[in-house]
């Protein structure tokens, strides 16, 4: 596409393209956005050095590589803040550029948002339901090397408090925290001798896995070599509430009565939900989160929805494919809230901004202004302001049953 435009000589012909979802995952009420900031870092670092141009000299023409050999983006880009939540039409990335420009960004953003925003939606979801009981990120051996760390950093953004991951520690500030595993209790002659080779060294706050043999009888032995002031046990296999139950009532037993009990295996918020009325105190998450929770992407497109005509004059473009149609024209987004704040639709401005009544929340922000970032900020406030947005949220964002999206969306004007 950009040797040929830049051979028609339309490559230059200034454009507005849009990344958005048509629709939610099948049954879900409300998505969540994540994956800018790794976005804007990506973006800063798009370049097409000699060892790209080699590998490219046999698959596009001379002159577009020399073109690419200059690339640098130019534009302006707006889009929804990390950790907001979205809706069908939402539109998350609005890129003002040249063709040429903001064509070479569709798989670099779709590939980044498609996967963070499906892990920090399942996140989301799982978060929600757990209430005050924290969760911890523990996919990293479930997926590629790479999205483990992208995971770590789109769970915490939804409310994760921790992950097993440490470089996601070292690249984006994820607090760590993890258990040790089956194999460490096999390779000493007894679990005791587990137990107090790992208390030794790490301190009576430190977990126990405690379902390698017999659980009633490790939890005993745990608090003999630890004392009744062990930080916590975990249980990884079986029927999870069920032992949750008699290991909270042998802990109490044994005066080991702030003893926490964590729970891994296979969780997803469904099982999490199930869990609810349990004694746990904690959730491990592994598989289901950095899958997505069976929703390992969010069927978001990159559209060119405006360009410059032989004028010079902006024309709204649109396609028009059974099923996958775009809706022309540059677009707007606000949060339509009444007067307790609570969200009653998202609003998108076909052309020009809709009208706020005073109770509204405009959504876009500017994140790239003239080719330089502008939007980048800490996690901490994509965290936070996730927690706001589910905030004002109608509460049956809550239910974990299959449903629309909690709130419509509206288009005005155009």
């Amino acid at each position: 596409m950009l040797q040929a435009a830049l051979k028609s000589g339309t490559a230059h012909r200034r454009s507005v393209f849009e990344l958005f979802p048509r629709r939610l995952p099948e049954g879900r009420r409300y998505g969540v956005v994540a994956g800018v900031g790794r976005a804007l870092d990506a973006l800063e670092r798009f370049r097409f050095d000699a060892a790209d141009l080699a590998v490219l000299a046999d698959v596009v023409d001379e002159p577009t590589l020399a073109w690419l050999a200059d690339f640098r983006f130019t534009g302006d880009v707006w889009g929804y803040a990390e950790g907001e939540a979205y809706f069908p039409y939402s539109p998350l990335l609005v890129v003002e550029a040249s063709f040429a420009e903001a064509v070479l960004l569709e798989t670099l953003f779709l590939s980044i948002y498609n996967h963070d925003s499906a892990i920090a939606s399942a996140a989301s979801r799982m978060t929600l339901v757990a209430g005050d009981r924290p969760c911890i990120e523990m996919g990293s051996r479930r997926t590629h090397e790479e999205a483990a760390v992208a995971c770590a950093r789109a769970a915490y953004i939804a409310g994760f408090a921790t992950s097993s991951n440490l470089a996601a520690r070292s690249r984006y500030g994820v607090p760590t925290a993890g258990t040790s595993a089956h194999s460490f209790t096999l390779l000493h002659d007894s679990e005791e001798e587990a137990f107090r080779a790992q208390v030794a060294s790490l301190g009576t706050g430190t977990t126990l896995l405690v379902d390698t043999y017999d659980v009633a009888e490790a939890v005993r032995v745990g608090v003999e070599v630890a004392g009744t002031g062990l930080g916590a046990v975990r249980l990884d296999s079986g029927d999870l509430g069920v032992l949750a139950h008699e290991v909270r009532a042998e802990l109490d037993a044994l005066g080991a009565t702030g003893t926490r009990i964590l729970v891994t295996s296979d969780l997803d918020e469904f099982a999490i939900a199930g869990l609810a009325a349990a004694p746990v105190d904690g959730y491990g998450v592994g598989t289901q989160l950095v899958t997505g929770s069976g929703h390992p992407t969010c069927g978001f497109v990159y559209k060119l929805v405006a360009r410059e005509d032989d004028a010079g004059t902006m024309v709204a473009v649109a396609k028009r494919s059974k099923d996958k149609i775009s809706i022309g024209g540059r677009k707007y987004a606000l949060r339509r809230r009444d007067a307790a704040g609570t969200a009653e639709a998202e609003v998108i401005g076909i052309g020009e901004a809709p009208v706020d009544d005073g109770d509204d929340r405009s959504l876009l922000v500017p994140l790239v202004e003239g080719g330089r970032v502008v939007g980048r900020e800490p996690l901490d406030a994509a965290r936070a302001r996730h927690s706001a947005a589910l905030a004002e949220l109608p509460v049956a964002v809550q239910q974990m049953s299959r449903g629309e999206a909690v709130i419509p969306t509206l288009h005005v004007g155009g």
